[in-house]
């Protein structure tokens, strides 16, 4: 599976083309990946697995990573102190765990330099692995981007950018 999780980062970080400071948003349910439902088979061997080259992409680009957790913690994410001071965003207190958060919170808590969790975030871009809705993470017009991959193990894969808001009428000129 790391083979085809570095050709979904070859694929998926050149179509997004996210600019140092931008925020990718990363939901995964560990259970879907080894074929089970979603919250019924947290993995951390999964989450040691697909965490630490997503986290090298994302040092090498100089953006930030917020991991969403389950529906038991609200989807409350695990960002970096400095994402939480760049974009002032409300901090919320809850502490990640197996079966209140995933197995890939569990793991970005551990591994991020100064984890702290907020309740809402406006992403750039987004990586959804086994349908855990990460849309209302995301600035409002996600685009989905196709690559070559539909699945991750078990798991459905949907990827996304964002784009600013198409305004106006008729007569409205777009870049």
């Amino acid at each position: 599976m790391a083979n085809i999780w570095d050709s979904v980062l070859d694929a998926f970080f050149p179509k997004v083309n996210l600019k140092q400071g931008q925020i990718l948003v990363l939901g995964c349910s560990t259970s879907e990946v080894i074929g089970k439902r979603i919250g019924q088979g947290s993995s951390l061997e999964i989450a040691e697995m697909l965490l630490p080259p997503l986290l090298e992409r994302v040092h090498q680009q100089g953006i930030y990573l917020a991991v969403q957790g389950c529906e038991h913690i609200n989807r409350a994410l695990v960002v970096e102190e400095a994402c939480v001071e760049r974009y002032n965003l409300e901090v919320v207190t809850v502490l990640p765990a197996l079966h209140a958060g995933g197995a890939m919170t569990v793991k970005a808590w551990e591994n991020f330099s100064s984890p702290i969790m907020v309740e809402k975030i406006q992403g750039h871009a987004g990586i959804d692995i086994g349908d855990t809705f990460i849309g209302m993470h995301l600035q409002p017009v996600a685009i989905p981007i196709r690559i070559h991959v539909k699945e991750l193990g078990e798991a459905h894969l949907t990827l996304a950018y964002t784009r600013p808001r198409l305004i106006g009428g008729p007569r409205a000129i777009y870049n």
